[in-house]
């Protein structure tokens, strides 16, 4: 478990992390968001104690990380994003002296780290030699060696081809099950895949911490209905008509031309936060006349939509 209790940190006159508090229990996939400059990587190096704090405290499984530093951070794998490996060691030497590092048994915690990763095919093999989506597992591996109670990963899919993160994050979830995970992204569809919760931050402050499934309705003020209609009556009266359900908030239209279908009005309605208006749209479409329905689409606001409402401009470049 990791209970962050205001926190903050400064650079010069610079305030990166302004007073944040957050506990993670053992077991959650967190995602930590933020814009360049928000504080989220001087918060994950608080937390692995790579930086210290100014004010505040961070404690892990109760341990506090100033007071007992090397007893916190054994119960901690961090996997930076260019994991630093040595390229010209073979993998299975290289997680060998990894182990040694740790003082851990390598005659057993290597082979075990090999086959959860997916490294026993290159286990031969230099790190130079490796795709980044395996140097990606051997820097995992290498959080892992300790056995941590809790892993950190930044950036962990930054690079990889579309096979590559697949594996990766399918890794991630499984080791998820028994330990706690905070993920650093930038890939806001990697955080809705695999994170039980987000937590974004602002310019050194917390402007939203909620599960992932609740964060979109949570937060998000309305949603898109697209709608689609093909021998319509005309653009204004179908405009009007909706317009007046309970509900939509406002619409939009344009005419486009069908090979096959003709003329197309293609609209856009702005739908309040919770209303249900796709049966409302439909029989008013028919019982009107109002044309021949060919789309009818609900598209939620997104959780970038979410982090982009949440988030501003003109961050500094410290991090």
């Amino acid at each position: 478990m990791i209970q962050v209790e205001n926190i903050s940190r400064s650079f010069g006159t610079f305030k990166a992390v302004d007073s944040i508090s957050f506990s993670i229990e053992t077991g959650e996939i967190v995602g930590l968001l933020g814009p360049n400059g928000a504080g989220k990587t001087t918060t994950m190096r608080m937390i692995t104690g790579f930086i210290e704090q100014n004010s505040g405290s961070i404690k892990i499984d109760g341990i506090d990380i100033r007071e007992n530093p090397k007893e916190a951070k054994r119960k901690i794998g961090y996997m930076s994003e260019s994991a630093p490996l040595y390229s010209d060691m073979i993998v299975a030497d290289y997680l060998e002296y990894c182990a040694k590092m740790h003082d851990v048994d390598g005659n057993e915690r290597v082979p075990h780290l090999a086959s959860v990763c997916g490294l026993n095919d290159v286990m031969h093999k230099k790190i130079s030699e490796l795709s980044r989506g395996y140097k990606q597992r051997v820097g995992l591996a290498h959080a892992l060696m300790n056995d941590p109670e809790i892993l950190i990963l930044d950036e962990p899919t930054s690079g990889l081809d579309p096979n590559q993160i697949i594996e990766v994050r399918a890794l991630i979830k499984e080791i998820g099950k028994t330990r706690t995970v905070i993920i650093s992204t930038h890939i806001l569809s990697e955080v809705e895949m695999l994170c039980d919760r987000v937590i974004i931050i602002s310019k050194g402050t917390i402007v939203a911490d909620s599960p992932t499934q609740e964060l979109q309705s949570r937060y998000a003020q309305k949603s898109i209905l697209k709608v689609q209609l093909s021998d319509f009556s005309s653009e204004e009266s179908v405009k009007n008509t909706f317009s007046k359900i309970e509900g939509v908030v406002s619409v939009s239209s344009s005419v486009v031309q069908d090979e096959k279908l003709g003329k197309v009005l293609k609209l856009e309605l702005s739908i309040a936060d919770g209303a249900e208006v796709r049966g409302k749209i439909a029989r008013e479409t028919v019982e009107k006349n109002l044309g021949s329905l060919i789309e009818l689409n609900l598209e939620k606001n997104t959780l970038e939509d979410v982090f982009k409402s949440l988030t501003s401009e003109g961050e500094s470049d410290e991090n």
